[in-house]
């Protein structure tokens, strides 16, 4: 029985009626395969849509990181855009025209590859398609060459801390000083492996090893850089995906501050936005983790010209910033987890707070904290979408809110 599909759902994948969901399928085309429960595994094109490409990366069929490689830049630009008109739209929120930035092939420096101990010897890869089978990816097309150079290194690593009775996980990263990665799974490393370890870390030269937050050895620091400021993360911390995605949502994040002299940026983490807004402002950079904090603190007193930043460690989920501690502040940055942020937005929404840059990785979650700040007096002033992962179903954006009052002259 053949199967048009109308739509693609948030996760890329192609939904008949029924609903019957195909994976890598367009709207409009027509598709047979069987059919289990509700899903259609192994879809057969019968009529493809003319948004269909050929896949450029030889992993495509074996590979499940990149959902929409089949499509067209055009459509997968234009289906992301839809994805926030629609939850904007869901919720009532009037939004400006948005904009979209898109980071070219080869352009992640930040990964999180698998790894198992097989009879024939260590695989590191990416999972296939709702598989725990890890593909061997050296063809990548999003990863930077960087990335791909630190294979055999978790090839290593694997054999070394691995069990065949589940995988690891390594988190490699791509700075100035070179790739770091982060362990975690396998077993807690002993005196032998610590040795074992050091010496895989010099013969692949990464710049830092660490398991499960504790850092094995470092042998450079591994510097990272927001907006030419260099700090020092610790293992495991959050980085933007891509620095040309760092860069629009830096870009985005300064036009919605304007020129305010005193901002908030809450779940600052390493200081993404907090430093490079600190050249013109003072800053109060708020986050849960302590250690993020401290690799930021430590970044501003490295550098000189900078205006002052303060810092607090606090769960702004069980205690967010109340409207009487935002009186001091023109503005506030705000980048929550993909959850969102409710009841911080909330106090926002209570405060007397003028402008707001909101960023985030959740078109659903953004669209319900964005009417709640609508309710509250604020207008969105700007939206750009910043496609970070690239041929993905993932979409971050970012967007300027000011009230009423003052919007007109922003």
């Amino acid at each position: 029985m053949s199967h048009r599909i109308e739509r693609l759902g948030h996760r890329g994948d192609g939904i008949a009626a029924g609903p019957v969901f195909a994976a890598r399928t367009l709207p409009g085309e027509l598709v047979d395969g069987v059919v289990d429960g509700d899903r259609i595994a192994a879809p057969r094109i019968l009529e493809p849509s003319p948004d269909r490409v050929s896949a450029p990366c030889p992993h495509y069929k074996g590979c499940g990181g990149c959902g929409l490689m089949h499509g067209s830049d055009r459509f997968v630009a234009d289906w992301k855009a839809s994805v926030v008109r629609a939850a904007l739209e869901a919720q009532g929120v009037g939004f400006p025209e948005p904009s979209l930035t898109t980071s070219p092939p080869g352009s992640r420096r930040r990964a999180t590859f698998t790894g198992r101990r097989l009879k024939s010897g260590p695989v590191v890869g990416f999972h296939a398609r709702a598989s725990d089978t890890v593909t061997a990816v050296p063809g990548c097309k999003v990863l930077r060459p960087e990335l791909l150079a630190v294979v055999p290194a978790l090839e290593a690593l694997t054999a070394q801390m691995g069990s065949r009775k589940g995988a690891m996980r390594f988190l490699a990263t791509m700075g100035g000083a070179g790739v770091e990665v982060e362990m975690s799974g396998g077993h807690a490393p002993d005196g032998p492996d610590r040795v074992a370890l050091a010496g895989l870390a010099q013969v692949h030269d990464l710049a830092r090893l660490s398991h499960e937050g504790e850092i094995i050895v470092e042998r450079r620091p591994p510097v990272q850089t927001f907006g030419g400021l260099a700090v020092v993360p610790p293992p495991g911390a959050f980085l933007q995906a891509t620095a040309e995605g760092e860069t629009a949502l830096r870009e985005a994040v300064h036009d919605a501050v304007g020129a305010a002299r005193h901002v908030a940026d809450l779940f600052a983490g390493c200081g993404t936005f907090a430093l490079p807004l600190s050249r013109a402002a003072d800053v109060h950079a708020v986050e849960g983790d302590g250690a993020r904090l401290a690799a930021l603190d430590r970044g501003w007193r490295q550098e000189s010209g900078l205006r002052r930043v303060t810092t607090e460690t606090r769960d702004l989920f069980r205690r967010p910033l109340e409207p009487n501690e935002m009186r001091r502040f023109d503005a506030v940055v705000i980048d929550p987890p993909r959850a969102g942020a409710e009841a911080q937005m909330q106090r926002l929404a209570e405060s007397a707070v003028a402008r707001i840059a909101a960023v985030s990785c959740n078109p659903v979650s953004f669209a319900r904290d964005a009417k709640i700040l609508t309710d509250g007096g604020f207008r969105m002033t700007s939206l750009r979408i910043v496609d970070q992962f690239r041929w993905s179903s993932h979409i971050e954006l970012a967007a300027g809110f000011a009230r009423d009052q003052i919007a007109g002259g922003l």
